[in-house]
């Protein structure tokens, strides 16, 4: 089986970490190397299109956006930039996003964002060996060149990861007083999330995740199914057959729902970024990115190298424009043609097969 690098956001990589582990329990997962991107929040690509459209900018003229300052800023094809304070993008926010307590993908391997590093550059997370041997081999062949982060960009990135832990927290427990169970954040150990899952299906997956407005629609659902009967189209996961005795495969696999606490743990929140072993301000000089090109450097060096057989990760539909849609790729001119954030949901599990 190839193995697989991808880059994602943290509740992505919490999927791909649960699929990892449990494997036996749902199927065998390909996912080697996880490179998690830094998020605060994520858009509704149909709600995102409107609210932009009343404001007079079509998605067609749009050829970057960059989340800086309490803003979006979305540059044109004509020059301009235009503002849009992140306030008023929030009735396009996902409401699964409101429950979040990872702002730095803190199950990855290695974690990026621009938060903390200079303009043209990326900060990395370094959260493991395998991460570590990457930065270290990518550096040494050129991929990337890496400095210390100054003590006033680490100062910054911890305060807005502690911010959002917070904030969060707090529509956790305001959900929680009317009856809307938060699953992901009643962390239990392993032995009783084990026992707690045994018999839950998706029509479980359905009540506790899906219909409360929870469902991050990463597809690790999908992809884990071992029948092929969930389906994702446009909007949310839904079933098209009846469920196997004793399969539980996506309630495993869904990363909002109980978690066991050899992954996630409520000291975890006491930590803004969660444990790492290094962090580094780090540019990519061959290649060109929205944050100094290091992702695409490190997926294409991955390659290059058959640290990986193919990347997973997140293009533009051609016909649609700034809407993301999944790529499996071996191709390194794939992955340059897919850099920069596309700032909506994406199933991209959906790409590994399924229905």
């Amino acid at each position: 089986m190839d193995k697989i690098g991808m880059v994602g956001t943290p509740c992505q990589i919490t999927a791909a970490t649960l699929m990892k582990d449990y494997e036996s329990f749902i199927k065998e997962f390909p996912v080697t190397l996880k490179i998690g991107l830094f998020c605060m929040e994520n858009f509704s690509y149909k709600y995102l299109k409107k609210l932009l459209k009343e404001k007079g900018i079509s998605l067609k003229e749009i050829i970057q956006c960059r989340i800086e300052g309490g803003s979006a800023k979305f540059h044109l094809n004509n020059g301009d930039i235009i503002s849009v304070p992140l306030k008023e993008l929030k009735e396009a926010m996902r409401k699964s996003c409101q429950i979040c307590m990872d702002y730095t993908a803190e199950q990855a391997d290695i974690s990026i964002g621009s938060v903390g590093s200079p303009r043209g550059w990326s900060t990395i997370i370094i959260r493991t060996k395998k991460g570590l041997e990457l930065i270290k081999a990518a550096e040494k062949n050129k991929y990337i060149k890496t400095r210390p982060i100054d003590d006033h960009g680490l100062e910054l990135l911890q305060s807005l990861a502690a911010k959002k832990k917070e904030k969060n927290l707090i529509e956790i427990k305001e959900r929680e007083k009317v009856a809307r169970p938060v699953m992901y954040w009643r962390v239990m150990p392993e032995t009783q999330y084990l026992e707690e899952v045994t018999d839950y299906q998706f029509r479980d997956l359905k009540g506790d995740v899906i219909d409360i407005g929870a469902c991050v629609l990463c597809g690790a659902c999908l992809i884990s199914c071992p029948e092929e009967i969930i389906k994702i189209e446009d909007r949310k996961p839904e079933i098209r057959g009846e469920c196997p005795p004793a399969c539980n495969a996506c309630y495993i696999a869904c990363p909002r729902t109980y978690v066991p606490d050899n992954l996630i743990s409520h000291e975890t929140a006491k930590k803004p970024l969660g444990n790492y072993i290094k962090i580094l301000s780090a540019k990519a000089p061959m290649f060109k990115g929205q944050d100094g090109g290091v992702v695409t450097a490190l997926l294409s060096y991955a390659l290059s190298e058959g640290i990986v057989d193919k990347v997973l990760v997140v293009d533009k539909d051609p016909q649609n424009p700034w809407k993301p849609i999944p790529k499996l790729t071996r191709h390194i001119e794939d992955v340059v043609k897919a850099a920069g954030t596309k700032y909506s949901a994406c199933p991209i599990f959906k790409a590994m097969g399924g229905s």
